[in-house]
């Protein structure tokens, strides 16, 4: 059959068949994130099976484990959906120059994106705060997501209206990643309508934040950051 079809049109159809295949893929993996997601919402994250999942989602379970090798794989694409949300939510950060401003308006949009998926938050934290666990912010698996969110405030700190010491600079992203850490555990047991405690500590925390900042290029300042600093990098070595 294919060799009765002219050389263009062979190559044509067998250029757009990988393609099509590919939409298929995304379209089922994202139907199974989808289906995990309802799942852990319903019964949490413990109890919910893969068959379960396969089930939910239309798949057979052979299907399920040739897109992902378990549930803290589909956690992990999850993380990577949200990441993708907040990065789009977060963009009008970067319109104004004001340091604080930029710094606001990426903390809050992240609690915009995640609002809908607070009720299990907090499952997922309890597999998270193991530090020998893949879903853990520290870990290997969760390094794409963690650098895509490090950039985000990486970007808010470039282009701004900040100035502080080079040295200080290079490791603000990280720092201010580790912040958006501690926001996020306040938020997870934020039991308030809306997270509305989470909002006001957010308010609250950036003026002190960006004041912070700035305060290091005093001299008296300068000594105490750069020993800080010095022993960041010594635990980031070790």
């Amino acid at each position: 059959m294919a060799e009765t079809g002219s050389g263009t049109s062979s190559g044509t159809g067998s250029e757009k068949a990988p393609a099509r295949r590919s939409a298929k893929a995304e379209q089922t993996r994202a139907g199974i994130v989808a289906a995990a997601l309802d799942l852990f919402r319903a019964g949490g994250y413990d109890a919910t099976t893969m068959r379960a999942i396969a089930d939910e989602a239309g798949v057979s379970l052979g299907s399920a484990y040739y897109y992902f090798s378990g549930k803290e794989e589909l956690v992990q694409a999850f993380y990577d959906q949200l990441q993708v949300a907040h990065a789009a939510a977060a963009e009008s950060a970067y319109d104004d120059t004001v340091f604080a401003d930029r710094l606001r308006r990426v903390m809050e949009s992240f609690l915009d994106v995640a609002e809908p998926f607070h009720d299990f938050g907090g499952q997922f934290f309890r597999n998270a705060a193991d530090p020998r666990s893949p879903l853990s912010p520290f870990s290997a698996d969760s390094a794409p997501a963690r650098e895509a969110s490090t950039a985000l405030f990486r970007r808010a700190v470039e282009g701004s209206d900040l100035k502080v010491a080079p040295a200080l600079r290079q490791e603000l992203p990280d720092l201010l990643w580790l912040l958006h850490m501690g926001m996020v555990l306040f938020w997870v047991y934020d039991d308030s309508p809306g997270q509305r405690r989470t909002r006001t500590l957010v308010a609250g925390m950036v003026p002190l934040v960006d004041r912070s900042v700035r305060l290091t290029r005093l001299p008296l300042v300068r000594g105490l950051v750069d020993d800080a600093l010095g022993v960041v990098r010594q635990l980031r070595g070790a």
